[in-house]
């Protein structure tokens, strides 16, 4: 058997629902503080907000400038531009192996293999045979 089957019981229970609804409100202690705590939030944001473009607007103009010095200085370096010297570097050499200048050969460009044929090791640290 449901709860409320009758006309009846479904106007009691409106009622109580109407009863409890009008209880509630005139219970509450109303808004005041709810509606003080949002306007100082409110304002608050609104202060953060303003800060913030305030400190973007900086940041624009600082960038600006920043470009326009850029600029300047590219200007100034093409204006002044002379050609580098030439500077020829001598090879470095290989002495570690033979303790002599064996061969005029640079560092950088030692074979894989030593002349007798063994095969150089990661940074000459193992020698592999």
């Amino acid at each position: 058997m449901p709860l409320f089957s009758t006309p009846t019981q479904f106007a009691a229970l409106a009622l109580v629902f109407v009863a409890g609804w009008l209880f509630g409100l005139a219970s509450h202690p109303g808004g005041k503080k709810w509606k003080a705590r949002y306007l100082a939030e409110r304002d608050a944001h609104a202060s953060v907000k303003k800060d913030g473009d305030v400190r973007a607007a900086a940041a624009e103009k600082r960038a600006v400038e920043a470009e326009r010095e850029n600029a300047r200085l590219v200007k100034d370096v093409e204006a002044a531009r002379v050609a580098a010297p030439v500077v020829e570097r001598a090879p470095v050499v290989d002495t570690s192996r033979s303790g002599a200048l064996s061969s005029a050969r640079p560092a950088y460009a030692r074979p894989a293999y030593n002349a007798d044929g063994t095969k150089r090791g990661w940074f000459d640290f193992d020698q592999r045979r």
